[in-house]
Protein backbone atom coordinates (compact mmCIF):
# COMPACT_ATOMS: atom_id res chain seq x y z
CA UNK A 1 0.00 0.00 0.00
CA UNK A 2 1.39 3.45 -1.10
CA UNK A 3 2.73 5.15 1.85
CA UNK A 4 0.14 8.05 3.08
CA UNK A 5 1.40 11.85 3.47
CA UNK A 6 1.04 13.60 6.79
CA UNK A 7 -1.70 15.55 6.35
CA UNK A 8 -4.00 12.22 5.30
CA UNK A 9 -3.16 11.18 8.53
CA UNK A 10 -3.98 14.89 10.41
CA UNK A 11 -7.07 14.40 8.59
CA UNK A 12 -7.89 10.93 9.15
CA UNK A 13 -7.49 11.66 13.08
CA UNK A 14 -9.17 14.74 12.86
CA UNK A 15 -11.90 12.94 11.54
CA UNK A 16 -11.69 15.29 8.22
CA UNK A 17 -12.37 14.20 4.69
CA UNK A 18 -9.29 13.07 2.98
CA UNK A 19 -7.64 16.02 0.81
CA UNK A 20 -8.69 18.54 3.38
CA UNK A 21 -5.80 19.77 3.43
CA UNK A 22 -6.09 23.37 3.77
CA UNK A 23 -8.69 23.21 6.83
CA UNK A 24 -6.25 21.17 8.24
CA UNK A 25 -3.58 23.65 8.42
CA UNK A 26 -5.43 25.90 9.72
CA UNK A 27 -7.17 24.59 12.82
CA UNK A 28 -3.30 23.52 13.35
CA UNK A 29 -2.20 26.46 12.88
CA UNK A 30 -4.82 28.09 15.38
CA UNK A 31 -4.36 25.96 17.62
CA UNK A 32 -0.45 26.48 17.70
CA UNK A 33 -0.89 30.07 17.51
CA UNK A 34 -3.25 29.79 21.32
CA UNK A 35 -0.50 27.48 22.70
CA UNK A 36 1.84 30.44 21.41
CA UNK A 37 0.34 33.43 22.94
CA UNK A 38 -0.51 31.63 26.39
CA UNK A 39 1.36 33.52 28.62
CA UNK A 40 3.86 31.14 31.35
CA UNK A 41 2.79 32.58 34.73
CA UNK A 42 5.74 33.05 36.66
CA UNK A 43 5.71 33.00 40.61
CA UNK A 44 7.20 36.31 42.50
CA UNK A 45 8.83 36.24 45.34
CA UNK A 46 9.40 40.03 46.99
CA UNK A 47 12.09 40.17 49.28
CA UNK A 48 11.42 44.33 50.78
CA UNK A 49 13.93 45.01 53.68
CA UNK A 50 13.29 48.14 56.00
CA UNK A 51 16.18 50.80 56.20
CA UNK A 52 18.07 48.92 53.39
CA UNK A 53 21.02 50.90 52.15
CA UNK A 54 21.71 51.11 48.36
CA UNK A 55 25.35 49.01 49.20
CA UNK A 56 23.96 46.51 51.63
CA UNK A 57 25.09 43.59 49.78
CA UNK A 58 28.57 42.36 49.02
CA UNK A 59 27.82 42.25 45.42
CA UNK A 60 26.72 45.74 45.28
CA UNK A 61 29.94 47.10 46.74
CA UNK A 62 30.21 46.59 50.29
CA UNK A 63 33.03 44.06 50.85
CA UNK A 64 32.84 43.82 54.44
CA UNK A 65 29.26 42.63 54.38
CA UNK A 66 28.49 38.54 53.93
CA UNK A 67 25.37 38.59 51.96
CA UNK A 68 25.79 35.12 50.36
CA UNK A 69 22.57 34.51 49.02
CA UNK A 70 21.25 37.47 48.39
CA UNK A 71 24.53 37.74 46.23
CA UNK A 72 23.16 35.30 43.89
CA UNK A 73 20.17 37.27 42.85
CA UNK A 74 23.07 40.20 41.94
CA UNK A 75 25.30 37.50 39.97
CA UNK A 76 22.08 35.61 38.44
CA UNK A 77 20.17 38.76 37.58
CA UNK A 78 19.72 42.56 36.83
CA UNK A 79 20.77 45.09 39.52
CA UNK A 80 19.62 48.67 39.09
CA UNK A 81 21.36 51.40 40.57
CA UNK A 82 19.54 53.75 40.45
CA UNK A 83 16.57 52.85 42.32
CA UNK A 84 14.90 55.09 44.66
CA UNK A 85 11.55 55.91 46.87
CA UNK A 86 10.58 59.46 45.21
CA UNK A 87 9.78 61.27 48.49
CA UNK A 88 8.12 61.47 51.99
CA UNK A 89 5.64 63.75 53.45
CA UNK A 90 6.23 62.10 57.08
CA UNK A 91 9.65 60.78 59.18
CA UNK A 92 8.49 57.48 58.53
CA UNK A 93 9.54 57.24 55.02
CA UNK A 94 8.65 53.65 54.71
CA UNK A 95 4.94 54.46 54.88
CA UNK A 96 4.97 56.33 52.07
CA UNK A 97 7.60 54.24 50.27
CA UNK A 98 5.65 51.07 50.25
CA UNK A 99 2.39 52.23 49.55
CA UNK A 100 3.69 53.92 46.19
CA UNK A 101 5.15 50.63 45.61
CA UNK A 102 1.60 48.85 46.56
CA UNK A 103 -0.16 51.39 44.44
CA UNK A 104 2.18 52.50 41.20
CA UNK A 105 1.36 56.26 42.31
CA UNK A 106 3.44 59.02 43.52
CA UNK A 107 4.08 60.06 47.08
CA UNK A 108 1.90 63.51 46.60
CA UNK A 109 -1.14 61.24 45.33
CA UNK A 110 -1.35 59.20 48.50
CA UNK A 111 -2.14 62.01 51.02
CA UNK A 112 -0.39 61.24 55.01
CA UNK A 113 1.33 57.92 52.42
CA UNK A 114 -1.98 56.13 53.12
CA UNK A 115 -4.22 56.83 49.95
CA UNK A 116 -7.48 56.67 52.03
CA UNK A 117 -9.35 57.36 49.16
CA UNK A 118 -7.93 54.49 47.08
CA UNK A 119 -10.14 51.72 45.97
CA UNK A 120 -8.76 48.17 47.52
CA UNK A 121 -9.25 46.23 44.48
CA UNK A 122 -6.78 48.45 42.76
CA UNK A 123 -3.85 47.49 45.34
CA UNK A 124 -1.73 45.45 43.62
CA UNK A 125 -2.43 42.30 45.28
CA UNK A 126 -5.87 42.43 44.34
CA UNK A 127 -4.46 43.12 40.37
CA UNK A 128 -2.36 39.70 40.79
CA UNK A 129 -4.93 38.00 42.13
CA UNK A 130 -7.33 38.74 39.26
CA UNK A 131 -4.29 37.15 37.61
CA UNK A 132 -4.76 34.13 39.07
CA UNK A 133 -2.32 34.31 41.95
CA UNK A 134 -2.23 33.17 45.02
CA UNK A 135 -1.33 36.18 47.50
CA UNK A 136 0.77 36.12 50.62
CA UNK A 137 2.37 38.88 53.04
CA UNK A 138 4.48 38.43 56.21
CA UNK A 139 5.58 41.66 57.41
CA UNK A 140 5.71 44.28 60.04
CA UNK A 141 2.67 45.53 61.71
CA UNK A 142 3.79 49.18 61.86
CA UNK A 143 4.32 51.84 59.49
CA UNK A 144 2.41 49.87 56.41
CA UNK A 145 0.05 50.45 54.04
CA UNK A 146 -2.93 49.03 55.40
CA UNK A 147 -5.61 48.59 53.26
CA UNK A 148 -2.40 47.27 50.76
CA UNK A 149 -1.55 44.39 52.77
CA UNK A 150 -4.89 43.40 54.05
CA UNK A 151 -5.58 42.82 50.23
CA UNK A 152 -3.52 39.61 49.96
CA UNK A 153 -5.65 36.51 50.41
CA UNK A 154 -2.99 35.66 53.11
CA UNK A 155 -1.43 38.12 55.69
CA UNK A 156 0.43 37.29 58.73
CA UNK A 157 2.12 40.37 60.92
CA UNK A 158 4.78 39.49 63.24
CA UNK A 159 4.82 41.92 65.80
CA UNK A 160 8.50 42.48 67.16
CA UNK A 161 8.30 45.32 69.58
CA UNK A 162 11.20 44.71 71.95
CA UNK A 163 14.97 43.92 70.89
CA UNK A 164 14.56 40.43 72.43
CA UNK A 165 12.03 39.87 69.73
CA UNK A 166 13.66 41.97 67.38
CA UNK A 167 16.95 39.30 67.14
CA UNK A 168 14.51 36.87 65.64
CA UNK A 169 12.65 38.49 63.49
CA UNK A 170 13.69 37.36 60.05
CA UNK A 171 13.80 33.56 61.00
CA UNK A 172 9.68 33.92 62.27
CA UNK A 173 9.59 35.55 58.81
CA UNK A 174 11.14 33.32 56.88
CA UNK A 175 9.55 30.52 58.55
CA UNK A 176 5.83 31.99 57.66
CA UNK A 177 6.86 31.77 54.33
CA UNK A 178 8.28 28.49 53.77
CA UNK A 179 5.46 27.46 55.87
CA UNK A 180 3.00 28.76 53.07
CA UNK A 181 4.90 27.12 50.20
CA UNK A 182 4.10 23.98 51.77
CA UNK A 183 0.43 24.09 52.22
CA UNK A 184 0.30 26.87 49.08
CA UNK A 185 -2.46 25.64 46.19
CA UNK A 186 -0.05 23.79 43.52
CA UNK A 187 -2.72 24.84 40.76
CA UNK A 188 -2.04 28.74 40.85
CA UNK A 189 1.45 30.78 40.76
CA UNK A 190 1.67 32.96 43.95
CA UNK A 191 2.97 36.45 44.89
CA UNK A 192 4.88 36.49 48.36
CA UNK A 193 5.49 39.64 49.46
CA UNK A 194 8.16 39.19 52.24
CA UNK A 195 9.07 42.56 54.37
CA UNK A 196 10.95 41.93 57.72
CA UNK A 197 11.35 44.59 59.48
CA UNK A 198 14.80 44.29 59.66
CA UNK A 199 17.69 46.03 59.57
CA UNK A 200 15.95 49.00 61.12
CA UNK A 201 17.04 49.46 65.17
CA UNK A 202 16.74 48.12 67.19
CA UNK A 203 19.91 46.23 64.98
CA UNK A 204 19.83 42.88 66.95
CA UNK A 205 20.78 39.78 65.44
CA UNK A 206 21.13 35.97 66.67
CA UNK A 207 24.90 35.88 68.03
CA UNK A 208 26.77 34.06 65.49
CA UNK A 209 25.82 37.17 62.87
CA UNK A 210 27.14 40.01 66.01
CA UNK A 211 30.55 37.82 65.77
CA UNK A 212 31.17 38.15 62.40
CA UNK A 213 32.07 41.62 62.74
CA UNK A 214 34.75 43.24 64.99
CA UNK A 215 33.58 47.08 64.99
CA UNK A 216 37.14 47.98 65.09
CA UNK A 217 37.50 46.73 62.05
CA UNK A 218 34.43 48.26 60.40
CA UNK A 219 35.56 51.08 57.52
CA UNK A 220 33.97 54.31 58.34
CA UNK A 221 31.88 55.99 55.60
CA UNK A 222 33.92 58.38 52.68
CA UNK A 223 31.59 60.73 53.94
CA UNK A 224 31.68 60.62 57.46
CA UNK A 225 31.30 63.93 59.45
CA UNK A 226 31.01 64.41 63.26
CA UNK A 227 28.32 67.31 62.32
CA UNK A 228 26.33 68.27 59.46
CA UNK A 229 27.01 71.70 58.32
CA UNK A 230 23.59 73.58 59.02
CA UNK A 231 20.27 72.91 59.45
CA UNK A 232 18.67 70.22 57.20
CA UNK A 233 14.88 70.70 58.61
CA UNK A 234 15.18 67.71 60.70
CA UNK A 235 18.21 67.59 62.65
CA UNK A 236 16.11 66.65 66.26
CA UNK A 237 14.47 63.61 64.73
CA UNK A 238 14.49 60.65 66.52
CA UNK A 239 16.75 58.91 63.83
CA UNK A 240 19.46 61.86 64.76
CA UNK A 241 19.11 60.67 68.34
CA UNK A 242 20.40 58.06 68.13
CA UNK A 243 24.00 58.29 68.19
CA UNK A 244 26.05 61.15 70.17
CA UNK A 245 26.82 64.59 68.69
CA UNK A 246 29.22 65.26 67.51
CA UNK A 247 29.33 61.54 65.74
CA UNK A 248 32.53 59.51 67.12
CA UNK A 249 34.20 57.02 64.67
CA UNK A 250 33.65 54.45 67.79
CA UNK A 251 29.80 54.81 67.96
CA UNK A 252 29.42 55.05 64.13
CA UNK A 253 31.45 51.70 63.40
CA UNK A 254 29.46 49.97 66.43
CA UNK A 255 26.36 50.87 64.88
CA UNK A 256 27.97 49.80 61.44
CA UNK A 257 29.10 46.36 63.34
CA UNK A 258 25.23 45.79 64.08
CA UNK A 259 23.51 46.36 60.86
CA UNK A 260 25.74 44.28 58.82
CA UNK A 261 24.82 41.75 61.37
CA UNK A 262 21.39 42.30 60.85
CA UNK A 263 21.69 41.91 56.97
CA UNK A 264 23.55 39.18 57.25
CA UNK A 265 20.79 37.05 59.42
CA UNK A 266 17.69 38.36 56.97
CA UNK A 267 20.42 36.54 54.21
CA UNK A 268 20.76 33.40 55.88
CA UNK A 269 17.18 33.08 56.36
CA UNK A 270 16.82 34.10 53.03
CA UNK A 271 18.76 31.47 51.68
CA UNK A 272 16.22 28.92 53.58
CA UNK A 273 13.42 30.40 51.66
CA UNK A 274 15.31 29.41 48.60
CA UNK A 275 16.49 26.33 49.73
CA UNK A 276 12.67 25.73 49.66
CA UNK A 277 11.52 26.99 46.58
CA UNK A 278 14.02 24.38 44.93
CA UNK A 279 13.00 21.48 46.81
CA UNK A 280 9.71 22.36 45.38
CA UNK A 281 10.73 22.16 42.22
CA UNK A 282 9.59 25.99 41.90
CA UNK A 283 12.98 28.08 41.75
CA UNK A 284 13.33 27.94 37.71
CA UNK A 285 9.73 29.48 37.82
CA UNK A 286 10.31 32.09 40.41
CA UNK A 287 11.06 35.91 39.96
CA UNK A 288 12.92 37.05 43.11
CA UNK A 289 13.40 40.54 43.57
CA UNK A 290 15.02 42.17 46.46
CA UNK A 291 14.59 45.93 47.34
CA UNK A 292 14.45 48.12 50.28
CA UNK A 293 11.95 50.63 51.84
CA UNK A 294 14.25 53.27 52.14
CA UNK A 295 17.93 53.78 52.50
CA UNK A 296 19.26 55.24 55.80
CA UNK A 297 22.68 57.41 56.50
CA UNK A 298 24.90 55.78 59.04
CA UNK A 299 27.22 58.40 59.72
CA UNK A 300 27.27 60.19 56.41
CA UNK A 301 27.69 64.03 56.27
CA UNK A 302 26.74 63.29 60.10
CA UNK A 303 23.64 61.93 59.89
CA UNK A 304 21.93 58.95 61.52
CA UNK A 305 18.70 58.94 59.65
CA UNK A 306 16.45 58.42 56.11
CA UNK A 307 14.86 62.02 56.49
CA UNK A 308 17.55 63.87 53.92
CA UNK A 309 17.99 63.55 50.09
CA UNK A 310 21.58 62.18 50.06
CA UNK A 311 22.78 59.48 47.45
CA UNK A 312 23.69 57.63 50.70
CA UNK A 313 20.11 58.55 52.75
CA UNK A 314 16.84 58.21 52.88
CA UNK A 315 15.94 57.95 49.13
CA UNK A 316 18.51 55.74 46.83
CA UNK A 317 17.53 51.82 47.73
CA UNK A 318 18.79 48.49 46.25
CA UNK A 319 16.87 46.50 43.81
CA UNK A 320 17.95 43.39 42.23
CA UNK A 321 15.53 41.21 40.30
CA UNK A 322 16.62 37.60 38.75
CA UNK A 323 14.22 34.41 37.74
CA UNK A 324 13.32 32.86 34.42
CA UNK A 325 14.32 35.23 31.48
CA UNK A 326 15.72 38.18 33.39
CA UNK A 327 19.47 39.09 31.55
CA UNK A 328 22.02 39.43 34.07
CA UNK A 329 23.96 42.58 34.27
CA UNK A 330 23.50 46.50 35.82
CA UNK A 331 21.36 49.16 34.61
CA UNK A 332 21.70 52.81 35.35
CA UNK A 333 18.26 53.92 34.04
CA UNK A 334 16.45 56.32 37.04
CA UNK A 335 13.92 53.87 38.42
CA UNK A 336 11.18 54.46 41.07
CA UNK A 337 9.88 51.52 43.70
CA UNK A 338 6.49 52.67 42.04
CA UNK A 339 7.83 51.06 39.07
CA UNK A 340 7.53 47.54 40.48
CA UNK A 341 3.84 48.16 39.73
CA UNK A 342 3.50 47.98 36.25
CA UNK A 343 6.36 45.62 36.03
CA UNK A 344 4.72 43.03 37.90
CA UNK A 345 1.50 43.16 36.04
CA UNK A 346 3.95 42.97 33.17
CA UNK A 347 5.75 39.86 34.33
CA UNK A 348 2.12 37.80 35.67
CA UNK A 349 -0.16 39.00 32.20
CA UNK A 350 -1.96 41.15 35.22
CA UNK A 351 -4.12 43.91 33.32
CA UNK A 352 -2.51 47.14 34.45
CA UNK A 353 -5.42 49.70 36.50
CA UNK A 354 -6.30 53.56 35.04
CA UNK A 355 -4.03 56.11 36.70
CA UNK A 356 -0.89 54.23 37.26
CA UNK A 357 2.39 56.44 37.41
CA UNK A 358 5.38 54.03 37.60
CA UNK A 359 6.69 53.08 34.47
CA UNK A 360 7.55 49.06 34.11
CA UNK A 361 11.12 47.69 33.52
CA UNK A 362 9.99 44.23 32.17
CA UNK A 363 11.27 46.05 29.10
CA UNK A 364 15.14 46.46 30.58
CA UNK A 365 14.65 43.24 31.81
CA UNK A 366 14.21 41.43 29.09
CA UNK A 367 17.28 42.78 27.22
CA UNK A 368 15.43 46.50 25.23
CA UNK A 369 17.86 49.27 25.52
CA UNK A 370 15.28 52.17 26.29
CA UNK A 371 15.42 55.40 28.33
CA UNK A 372 12.91 55.17 31.17
CA UNK A 373 13.72 59.15 32.61
CA UNK A 374 16.29 62.15 32.28
CA UNK A 375 15.80 62.88 35.23
CA UNK A 376 15.13 61.49 38.92
CA UNK A 377 13.62 63.68 41.36
CA UNK A 378 12.83 63.49 45.91
CA UNK A 379 11.60 65.37 47.97
CA UNK A 380 11.33 65.28 51.61
CA UNK A 381 8.65 67.04 53.86
CA UNK A 382 8.42 70.93 53.12
CA UNK A 383 12.23 71.51 53.73
CA UNK A 384 13.67 69.42 51.25
CA UNK A 385 13.98 68.80 47.28
CA UNK A 386 16.36 67.31 45.24
CA UNK A 387 17.21 66.58 41.46
CA UNK A 388 19.94 64.57 39.34
CA UNK A 389 20.57 63.76 36.00
CA UNK A 390 23.71 61.35 34.57
CA UNK A 391 26.19 63.87 36.69
CA UNK A 392 24.79 66.54 38.47
CA UNK A 393 22.51 66.73 41.35
CA UNK A 394 21.40 69.65 43.33
CA UNK A 395 19.77 69.63 46.61
CA UNK A 396 17.50 72.83 48.15
CA UNK A 397 16.42 73.06 51.46
CA UNK A 398 14.10 75.82 51.51
CA UNK A 399 13.27 76.48 55.48
CA UNK A 400 17.03 77.62 55.39
CA UNK A 401 17.57 79.13 51.72
CA UNK A 402 20.42 76.46 51.23
CA UNK A 403 21.53 75.19 48.24
CA UNK A 404 23.98 72.35 47.32
CA UNK A 405 25.21 71.12 44.07
CA UNK A 406 27.47 68.00 43.40
CA UNK A 407 29.02 66.85 40.25
CA UNK A 408 28.42 62.89 41.05
CA UNK A 409 30.67 61.70 38.82
CA UNK A 410 33.68 63.12 40.26
CA UNK A 411 32.48 63.50 43.85
CA UNK A 412 30.04 60.02 44.43
CA UNK A 413 29.90 60.52 48.11
CA UNK A 414 28.96 64.46 47.76
CA UNK A 415 31.87 65.40 49.89
CA UNK A 416 32.08 68.77 47.64
CA UNK A 417 29.16 71.67 47.37
CA UNK A 418 29.88 73.31 44.17
CA UNK A 419 26.60 75.66 44.34
CA UNK A 420 28.80 78.58 46.17
CA UNK A 421 31.16 78.70 43.29
CA UNK A 422 30.76 81.46 40.69
CA UNK A 423 31.54 78.92 37.79
CA UNK A 424 29.08 76.80 38.62
CA UNK A 425 26.11 79.44 39.24
CA UNK A 426 24.56 78.71 35.43
CA UNK A 427 24.62 74.91 36.43
CA UNK A 428 22.30 76.26 39.54
CA UNK A 429 19.95 77.31 37.67
CA UNK A 430 20.07 75.05 35.02
CA UNK A 431 19.19 72.12 37.83
CA UNK A 432 17.06 74.67 39.64
CA UNK A 433 14.59 74.67 36.08
CA UNK A 434 14.60 70.34 35.76
CA UNK A 435 13.70 70.12 39.17
CA UNK A 436 10.65 72.96 38.69
CA UNK A 437 9.88 70.62 35.77
CA UNK A 438 9.70 67.42 37.73
CA UNK A 439 7.96 68.93 40.94
CA UNK A 440 5.21 70.23 38.36
CA UNK A 441 5.02 66.74 36.84
CA UNK A 442 4.22 65.19 39.87
CA UNK A 443 1.80 67.79 41.31
CA UNK A 444 4.63 68.94 43.82
CA UNK A 445 3.85 72.98 44.70
CA UNK A 446 6.34 73.42 47.28
CA UNK A 447 8.02 76.84 47.19
CA UNK A 448 11.95 76.25 46.83
CA UNK A 449 12.63 79.86 48.76
CA UNK A 450 11.10 81.42 52.13
CA UNK A 451 10.66 85.26 52.53
CA UNK A 452 12.04 84.90 56.04
CA UNK A 453 14.20 81.39 56.00
CA UNK A 454 14.97 80.44 59.28
CA UNK A 455 19.41 80.89 60.12
CA UNK A 456 21.03 77.53 58.90
CA UNK A 457 22.98 77.79 61.78
CA UNK A 458 21.89 74.53 64.61
CA UNK A 459 23.07 73.34 67.76
CA UNK A 460 22.36 69.90 68.95
CA UNK A 461 19.21 69.79 71.63
CA UNK A 462 20.05 69.33 74.71
CA UNK A 463 20.16 65.50 74.76
CA UNK A 464 22.59 65.59 72.04
CA UNK A 465 25.05 63.02 74.34
CA UNK A 466 21.88 60.66 74.58
CA UNK A 467 24.11 57.38 73.54
CA UNK A 468 23.19 53.84 72.11
CA UNK A 469 19.75 52.88 74.17
CA UNK A 470 20.97 51.10 77.15
CA UNK A 471 18.74 48.07 76.45
CA UNK A 472 19.79 47.48 73.20
CA UNK A 473 23.61 47.32 73.92
CA UNK A 474 23.17 45.11 77.06
CA UNK A 475 21.61 42.82 75.00
CA UNK A 476 23.90 43.12 72.15
CA UNK A 477 26.74 42.25 74.67
CA UNK A 478 25.17 39.79 76.30
CA UNK A 479 25.56 37.52 73.14
CA UNK A 480 29.60 38.06 72.10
Amino acid sequence: MANRCGFDLICERMNLPRGSIALACCVLFLVSADAAEEPRHFNILHIHADDHRPDGLRALGNPVLQTPNLDTLVSNGMSFTRCYTMGSMMPAVCLPSRTMMLTGKSWLRIPNGRAPDLDNSQTLAKVLGRAGYETFHVGKSGNEFKAGIEAFDRNIVVNDPSPELRRGSSERHADATIEFLKIRHKTQPFYIYFAPPVPHDPRVAAPEFHKIYDPALIPLPAAFLPMHPFNNGEMGIRDEQLAPWPRTPENTRQQLADYYACVSGLDYHVGRVFAELKAAGQWDNTIVIFTGDNGLSLGEHGLFGKQNLYEFGGMHVPCVIAGPGIRHGRSEAFIYLMDLFPTFCDLSGASLPAGIEGKSLAPLLHGEEMPLRKALYTGYRQCQRAVRDDRWKLIRYPDVNQTQLFDLQKDPHELANLANKPEFESRVKEMTRLLQAEMARYGDHQALAMTNPKPPEWTPPAHSDRKVPPARRRLIQSEK
